[in-house]
């Protein structure tokens, strides 16, 4: 295949050399129209991060009627229940897991701690209250942590959900100046 495109492309250069006549050029096709890709997976990636209820559906509620997520997927295993939530657009989601073998779970109070980013993070709080769940402090400037805005909360199971708002997009890099000429 190699020798065949060679052979063309030297019979093109010596034609084009000599003079002769410039052979017809094929058409072009027209370019075909790419189906819209997937954004590419960033890498690594955390994908998920599971945690164990007491009560799947009063915690599938919460986090999706309190925390503003979706329900993406359930799973029904042999020894447990699972329902997978996330942010919409999200890349990274919890897994609310319920165990279903008969085997002894605490659930309660355990030391996890689910960081979450949102426009508001006082409505928020406001929205837990109301809900009837704890907000252990309000989210406000902390000066422990150079002044962002930092709430907490707890989920029906007592996990520490921490409040923070959206990421402020740093601001674009200015262009180097390009030396004028003289």
């Amino acid at each position: 295949m190699k020798s065949i495109a060679a052979a063309s492309l030297l019979s093109l250069t010596l034609a084009a050399c000599s003079g002769e006549a410039k052979p017809p050029e094929t058409p072009t096709p027209p370019p075909v129209e790419a189906a819209a890709a997937a954004p590419a997976q960033k890498d690594p990636l955390l994908s998920a991060v599971g945690i164990g209820v007491s009560d799947l559906a009063k915690s599938t509620d919460f986090y999706v009627n309190v925390m503003g997520m979706e329900k993406i997927r359930s799973y029904r295993l042999d020894y447990m229940d699972e329902e997978v939530v996330g942010y919409p657009d999200a890349e990274s989601f919890i897994v609310l897991m319920h165990w279903t073998d008969g085997s002894a779970r605490t659930y309660k109070d355990l030391p996890v701690k689910i960081v979450t980013r949102v426009k508001d993070p006082v409505a928020l709080a406001a929205k837990i209250k109301a809900a009837g769940f704890e907000v252990t402090r309000e989210p406000q400037a902390s000066a422990q942590v150079g002044g962002a805005i930092v709430g907490f909360a707890k989920d029906p199971d007592g996990y520490m959900l921490e409040l923070l708002p959206l990421r402020t997009p740093a601001p674009a890099a200015l262009p180097a100046e390009t030396p004028k000429p003289n």
